[in-house]
C-alpha cells in the first residue's frame, strides 16, 4: 500500500494525542467509522508507543503512524512499535535519511526553502508545514511552491474545520493535519461517537458531494428544445442553448441525442476528482477513465461505469 497516497485520497490525517493506552484502539475504531483510514499518534506522551503498537496489531486497517518524532531513537521506536509513517515537526537529517534507507514514509516539517531543498536531496516529494498559521498559511506554501514544481504540503497549526475546505483547494496541498476531528479531551472522555460524526463532517468537506445538474436524453435536437421550452412555460427556466444539449436553467440539461445512460444522465460536483475516484471505488464503483476529461492538467470531468435507476453518473470538478 502507498501510505502517502492513501493519505492523499483520505484528505485529513488527524493529529492525535492518546494519554493511556486503553483508549487506543477505541479511537481507531472511532476513526476508522468516520471514513479516515489515517492516524499520526504524537510522541508528546508516554503511552504513545503503546498506543501505536495496540492499533497495529488490533486494528490492521488503519494506518497508524507516528508524530512529533524529534530523533532517530523515537523514530525507530516508533517503527519497532508498528508505525506506517513518520511525521516530524521540522526537518531532522538523520532520521529522513534512516527512514529513506529503510523505505519508511516520512513527511519532515519545514518552514523554509532551504528545508525543502534538503528533503528534495532524499527524493521527498510530501513534507509537512508547521506551524502553517504562524508562518503564512496558504500564501506561503504557494510561493514555495513556485520553484519547487510537484512539491506537496500537509499542513497542520491552524488548519481546522472552518478553513479546511480553502486549503484542500490548493493544488499544492497532499492533506491537511489537525486535531479538531479528535480531540485529547474527547478521547480521554471516551467521546468516540463524538469522534466519528467530527470525522464524517470532515470528510464530506473533503469530498463536497452536490448535485450539478440532471441531464435528459432525447431523440434529436427538436425533442430537446421542445422540452426546454415546456420547462420554460411551465416554471420560467431560462434556456441556454449549446452544440450537444439545451439546458433549462443550470438544473436540467437536455440532450440532444442519445447520450451515456438509458434515460440519461445525473452529473455530480464534488471538490476533488481524484480523491472522489478514490473513495467510490473502496464501495465497489468503477470510473470509466475513457471517458475523462481534462484541462490544464487537471482532471475536470468522468463517468462512472454504473448507472442508477437508468442513468449514468458523471463526477465534474468544481
Amino acid at each position: 500500500m502507498d501510505v502517502l497516497k492513501e493519505i492523499g485520497n483520505t484528505g485529513v490525517l488527524p493529529v492525535v494525542v492518546i494519554e493511556d493506552e486503553k483508549d487506543a484502539v477505541a479511537t481507531a475504531k472511532a476513526l476508522l467509522k468516520g471514513g479516515i483510514n489515517a492516524m499520526e499518534v504524537t510522541f508528546r506522551t508516554a503511552a504513545a508507543k503503546g498506543s501505536i503498537k495496540k492499533v497495529a496489531e488490533a486494528v490492521p486497517e488503519m494506518m497508524v503512524g507516528a508524530g512529533t518524532v524529534l530523533n532517530l531513537e523515537q523514530c525507530k521506536a516508533a517503527v519497532e512499535a508498528g508505525a506506517k509513517f513518520i511525521v516530524s515537526p521540522g526537518y531532522c537529517d538523520e532520521v529522513v535519511a534512516w527512514c529513506v534507507e529503510h523505505n519508511i514514509p516520512i513527511t519532515p516539517g519545514v518552514a523554509t526553502a532551504t528545508e525543502i531543498m534538503k528533503a528534495l536531496t532524499h527524493g521527498l516529494k510530501v513534507v509537512k508545514f508547521f506551524p502553517a498559521g504562524i508562518l503564512g498559511g496558504l500564501p506561503a506554501m504557494k510561493a514555495l511552491s513556485g520553484p519547487f514544481v510537484g512539491l506537496k504540503f500537509i499542513p497542520t497549526g491552524g488548519v481546522n474545520a472552518g478553513n479546511m475546505e480553502e486549503f484542500l483547494a490548493a493544488p499544492f496541498i497532499h492533506a491537511i493535519g489537525g486535531s479538531w476531528v479528535c480531540t485529547k479531551k474527547d478521547i480521554a472522555e471516551g467521546n468516540f461517537d463524538k469522534i466519528t460524526a467530527l470525522c464524517e463532517e470532515a470528510r464530506a468537506k473533503v469530498l463536497g458531494f452536490e448535485v450539478a445538474h440532471i441531464g435528459i436524453n432525447t431523440k434529436d435536437a427538436d425533442a430537446s428544445m421542445s422540452l426546454a421550452q415546456s420547462l420554460n412555460k411551465a416554471f420560467g427556466f431560462a434556456i441556454k442553448e449549446g452544440n450537444s444539449s439545451n439546458f433549462a436553467s443550470a438544473g436540467v440539461e437536455i440532450m440532444k441525442s442519445k447520450g451515456l445512460g438509458t434515460n440519461g444522465h445525473i452529473a455530480v460536483r464534488t471538490a476533488s476528482i481524484p480523491r472522489a475516484i478514490a473513495e467510490l471505488e473502496k464501495k465497489g464503483f468503477a470510473v470509466d477513465m475513457a471517458t475523462a476529461k481534462s484541462k490544464n492538467g487537471k482532471m475536470t470531468a468522468v463517468y462512472l461505469k454504473n448507472e442508477m435507476g437508468g442513468f449514468a453518473l458523471h463526477l465534474l470538478q468544481k
